[in-house]
């Protein structure tokens, strides 16, 4: 129609394209996608959707938000709106895309070689079993670090073994249905050895 829209078109548009932009950097964030995932993500992005479309279609039957009327159909019909939803979440997602490919091909943890080789359909213990076998650079360091701080010396039986100790997160923080069965991951740890002192 040629007439502007006004700083309510500018600035749904702009809380438009907020919404796109958090739900997509929290799906990037995501280790394991369920259905509530989806229905958090997509929905919240649908019911936004949903919400311009009734409020816009409240005047003149309840006489609220008038200045909201036709909104819907200023904003579904400018190609701005369009081209907008699309450029503006990549553009500042660009960063968050391009840290997430590098730490995953460069600096690969341990789920992350477990969930490469589920994609490809190969037997995780292998990947499970070469993590047991090398001791990183970082367990070696603290170990070392560790070591300097005991200031009483103790028996070999009861030092902590660094590297399982430092390969796992917290207590079932595993996902559901992934390759590596909880019980293995908590038979990983030797829980006959006593509890370690203080420093």
């Amino acid at each position: 129609s040629g007439k502007e829209g006004g700083y309510l078109v500018l600035g749904n548009m702009v809380y438009t394209y907020v919404v796109v932009t958090v739900c997509v950097k929290a799906g990037l964030h995501m280790n394991y996608w369920t259905w509530l995932t989806h229905l958090a993500i997509w929905g919240s992005i649908i019911a936004w959707f949903l919400l311009i479309v009734v409020y816009s279609r409240f005047w003149p039957t309840v006489p609220f938000g008038q200045v909201m009327a036709g909104m819907d159909k200023m904003l579904f019909t400018s190609p701005v709106f369009w081209f907008g939803i699309v450029l503006i979440p990549f553009a500042v997602l660009v960063t968050d895309i391009s840290v997430i490919a590098f730490k995953s091909t460069v600096f690969k943890t341990l789920s992350e070689s477990v969930r490469e080789s589920e994609i490809r359909k190969t037997d995780p213990h292998s990947v499970i079993d070469e993590s047991k076998n090398s001791m990183s650079e970082t367990a070696r360091l603290l170990k070392n670090v560790r070591s300097v701080f005991n200031l009483r010396a103790t028996p070999t039986s009861t030092r902590v073994n660094t590297e399982v100790e430092l390969r796992y997160g917290f207590a079932f923080s595993q996902e559901e249905g992934g390759a590596v069965a909880q019980s293995e991951v908590i038979r990983a740890y030797d829980t006959n050895l006593p509890k370690p002192g203080g420093m």
